[in-house]
């Protein structure tokens, strides 16, 4: 322990006799160390953090398999049928998402929450802090309105009133008697931000009617396995409930189950999406914190040089091998240690800045933070840095004898740290290349998408969503009442220029799509589209082009012929050879029923983005918000301006407003903001990539400058000859930029290896451009070139400006 103390005394010295040095290796060290920690905490409760419930691997999510491959929620009966006939699941539950208006305010405000069945939260193995769970009772037909709140809504909402259970609150314009709340460190997985909680109170004995909401794929199903029961066990339990129908439970041929049911477990279904974009930020994480690293070990490597003599010096005194090694390692580790404590400061503004940026659909935002699991990996991390850096000049410092050092400084080992640096440096640019690839690729692939027309004009484009709630709504006759004289008192506020609504809005994260029968079809072949309701002047709004026949107009009402548009792709895909104006058809959730009226299809509009700008569903058809089965009672607002939209809202909201004051108006945000954040979770990954890249290529362009200016220190005697016989100033610039750009160039063919494999994990993430994509590659290889230029020039200026009689003079 008393040679530890001394060791560890002795690295404080050198530190504070190198303070440049010191603070260099602990800054660089520091930003490699917080960003690997910071983008740790971020991965580690998505992908290998159990999730926050008890014996969680036993969750499991169930979707309902498409002929495609693709999974879509579940129906209501199909989860009777799956929970009355499986065997291998202790619990089984559904939730759907609710978003009530709450009116205990001055202002209607409209809150997230999630209708449930009675198994909800013990399926989740979680219950109620304050009160009682859900029991079967609650989630009868028609029966008592209950809610559960979450803690974050009783503390906020409710001042943590301790009387709250079996009080009434005021949701959609019905009481709901609270009967519990949820415990302060719930975390709800499945809806994060979900506040109430309230029976689904489905019709479980309507099962011959197949066209109510118990039919429709909406909710999600989340199921316990049986104690001792494997995850395969289970497919194959579901797999038999799929190909063996029985009579109890009659399927429409929209909840066949013929393609059976996609299951995984809760944890990889809510990573699934974004696993690839993870793995690849700790993929390039992990190259900056290796540049990092070679970068301090050349650091120590040149420092190692010049204390040569310092070793020796030691060996003369009786210092044997080991002992230097010793104190190397004391050395590197405290330096690391320090450099591991500047890394904690470095992640928590790495954290707080990536949860701040990051996209809505990362799941867990909320876990995001440094906790025992994150600090004890960054302590690992510095330790094995630590370790790592004092082995490479401890290595060095022992390959010869260093009694006999003391007589004479080895030039073979000042080569052999010479030879080392230089391969850190066609390391450090190798890295560099691989993480500005991947750079080049994203900042392309996102060009490239967003150069992509959506199908609309999204400037000056202002959009909200208008919920109605009370129970004067309850007909559909009141409803399109209110939402046409809020239209109307839309129209008039100054600096509008044309208003409209409709059911969904493109890049929003609407999706709703209804059944299409075709008059000219086979009498049980239907089609799905995309289904939009909206008011006169909504292309107009929206400059959404006309292809073929008329948009819909003023004339469009109830009671008149049913009037259908048709997107352009599902026109010619419909009607490849024909006229689709006139073409007469069905649409909604009931298309094969002989009571519906046909109607004609007028007019052919262009292709609109709904869901991403990249590849996404097309099909879609359009109708007069009148002329539907039914007034929805959430509707879009989409504004064009004559100016600045967003300034509009204020004026917007009163008017609004100004016709009902208890109608929540959610959701604002001008046209061009949803369509950047459509694609959040691309930007979000290139944003981390550019930011480690241009970390990656400025370490790069000090190790090739480091070693430069080192080697030029160390040949100073020799440039001096050089001159001295008649080398020109030319000569020597050529030959210290020849040998940085030598480096350079090995770097650059060893990354272009590295790059072509590392690519593959972009693949999901790129759009319309190859992972091969040659004008990257080219950019950044003359990006390297140029800047290892400049990091050489610097030091090959001072080496042709060595004065030849001073430096032998000096010899």
């Amino acid at each position: 322990m008393k040679t530890i103390v001394q060791d560890f005394h002795f690295a404080l010295r050198q530190l504070r006799k190198n303070p440049g040095f010191a603070c260099t290796a602990i800054v660089i060290l520091g930003l490699g160390i917080g960003a690997t920690t910071a983008i740790f905490s971020a991965v580690n409760p998505i992908l290998f953090k159990p999730l926050p419930y008890p014996q969680a691997s036993r969750l499991m999510m169930i979707w309902y398999a498409t002929s495609d491959g693709s999974r879509i929620p579940e129906t209501f009966h199909t989860y009777r049928e799956v929970a009355e006939r499986s065997r291998a699941f202790e619990s089984i539950a559904v939730a759907d998402p609710w978003q009530p208006t709450y009116t205990g305010t001055d202002q209607p405000e409209r809150v997230e929450g999630q209708r449930v069945s009675a198994s909800f939260f013990r399926t989740l193995g979680v219950a109620p802090a304050r009160g009682r769970d859900f029991q079967s009772s609650d989630d009868l037909l028609n029966g008592p309105r209950a809610v559960i709140l979450s803690d974050g809504a009783w503390r906020g909402r409710f001042g943590a009133d301790s009387a709250i259970i079996g009080r009434d609150i005021k949701l959609d314009g019905d009481n709901y008697n609270v009967i519990g709340v949820m415990p302060a460190g719930f975390e709800n997985v499945l809806a994060p931000s979900a506040e109430f909680w309230t029976p689904l109170q489905y019709d479980a004995g309507n099962i011959v009617s197949q066209q109510t909401r118990e039919w429709g794929h909406h909710l999600r199903m989340l199921a316990r396995l049986r104690p001792g029961v494997s995850r395969d066990l289970a497919r194959a339990d579901l797999n038999r409930i799929a190909r063996t129908r029985i009579a109890d439970f009659p399927r429409p041929a929209w909840a066949s189950l013929d393609q059976g049911f996609i299951a995984h477990s809760l944890q990889e279904d809510l990573a699934g999406p974004v696993k690839p974009a993870l793995m690849a930020i700790v993929g390039a994480v992990f190259l900056v914190l290796l540049i990092a690293c070679v970068n301090v070990a050349n650091l120590l490597l040149a420092r190692g040089a010049k204390r040569r003599g310092e070793f020796a010096v030691r060996a003369a005194l009786g210092a044997s091998r080991s002992r230097v090694i010793r104190q190397l390692l004391t050395e590197s580790l405290l330096l690391a240690v320090l450099g591991g404590l500047f890394g904690i400061f470095v992640a928590q503004i790495g954290v707080r800045t990536l949860v701040a940026l990051s996209p809505s659909e990362l799941p867990r935002l909320d876990a995001i933070r440094i906790d025992g699991t994150v600090f004890a990996f960054a302590l690992g991390i510095t330790c094995l840095v630590g370790i790592v850096l004092g082995l490479i000049p401890a290595r060095y410092a022992s390959r010869s004898d260093l009694r006999s050092a003391a007589q004479e400084i080895s030039s073979r080992t000042a080569g052999g740290h010479q030879l080392t640096r230089r391969v850190f440096v066609v390391a450090e640019i190798a890295i560099a290349l691989v993480l500005l690839v991947g750079t080049g690729l994203l900042l392309r692939s996102l060009g490239r998408l967003f150069a992509i027309n959506p199908g609309f004009d999204s400037s000056q484009i202002l959009t909200m969503q208008v919920q109605e709630a009370g129970h004067r709504f309850d007909d559909d006759v009141a409803r399109a009442r209110f939402f046409e004289q809020a239209l109307e008192a839309v129209r008039h506020v100054p600096g509008v220029e044309i208003a409209a609504f409709t059911s969904q809005l493109p890049l929003s994260g609407d999706f709703e799509s209804y059944g299409v029968q075709f008059q000219s079809d086979a009498a049980d072949s239907s089609d799905a589209a995309l289904r939009y309701a909206v008011s006169s002047g909504y292309f107009t709004a929206m400059r959404i082009p006309l292809r073929r026949g008329r948009l819909l107009d003023e004339h469009d009402i109830k009671g008149a012929p049913q009037a259908v548009l048709l997107s352009e792709s599902f026109a010619k895909r419909k009607f490849p050879n024909q006229d689709p104006l006139g073409q007469r058809l069905r649409v909604g959730p009931d298309v094969a029923h002989a009571d519906i009226p046909w109607g004609t299809v007028v007019g052919v509009v262009g292709d609109v983005k709904q869901v991403s700008l990249g590849p996404s569903e097309t099909d879609a058809f359009y109708t007069a918000t009148s002329q539907f089965s039914w007034v929805d009672r959430a509707q879009s607002l989409v504004v064009r301006a004559r100016g600045d939209a967003a300034a509009l809202t204020p004026a917007i909201e009163n008017a609004i407003w100004a016709v009902d004051r208890e109608q929540p108006i959610v959701r604002v945000a001008t046209m061009d903001s949803l369509r950047d954040r459509s694609e959040a979770q691309r930007r979000f990954v290139l944003m981390l990539f550019e930011a480690f890249g241009l970390v990656a290529l400025a370490l790069a362009s000090i190790g090739v400058y480091g070693v430069l200016s080192g080697s030029v220190s160390e040949r100073t005697r020799e440039i001096g000859v050089r001159v001295a016989v008649g080398a020109t100033r030319g000569h020597i610039l050529a030959m210290v930029v020849r040998q940085g750009m030598m480096l350079t160039a090995v770097g650059i063919v060893i990354g272009l290896v590295g790059a072509l494999a590392a690519s593959q994990a972009l693949i999901t993430l790129l759009f319309g451009i190859s992972r091969l994509d040659p004008a990257t590659y080219f950019s950044v290889i003359a990006l390297l070139a140029a800047v290892s230029s400049i990091a050489c020039g610097v030091p090959a200026w001072r080496a042709a400006r060595i004065d030849p009689a001073s430096t032998l003079r000096s010899e």
